[in-house]
């Protein structure tokens, strides 16, 4: 999923959804990268580009560079629901 520019991040992928997490990648496009509220935050490669990888459960939303909220808001059998918007 593609979130505006602003949040230093590009598309969000999915990669995994198991053990009542969603396991996502996207690409950095800021020259920082702040995570309060899931796991991760390490370092991977997605589509020939420098990226973090991050895991978030159901529960209180997470804050990104400090300007974008991701809330994983129900985790079905092979998808989730999930609610981004700008943070604060």
């Amino acid at each position: 999923m593609t979130v505006p520019e602003a949040y230093g991040l590009g598309p969000i992928k999915v990669t995994a959804i198991a053990g009542g997490k969603v396991d996502m990648v996207a690409q950095l496009t800021g020259s920082g990268y702040s995570i309060s509220g899931c796991s991760g935050g390490g370092s991977v490669s997605s589509d020939g580009g420098g990226g973090v990888g991050f895991s978030c459960g159901e529960g209180p939303a997470a804050t990104f560079n400090d300007a974008m909220s991701l809330k994983v808001v129900d985790i079905l059998d092979a998808a989730a629901v999930l609610r981004i918007k700008p943070a604060g």
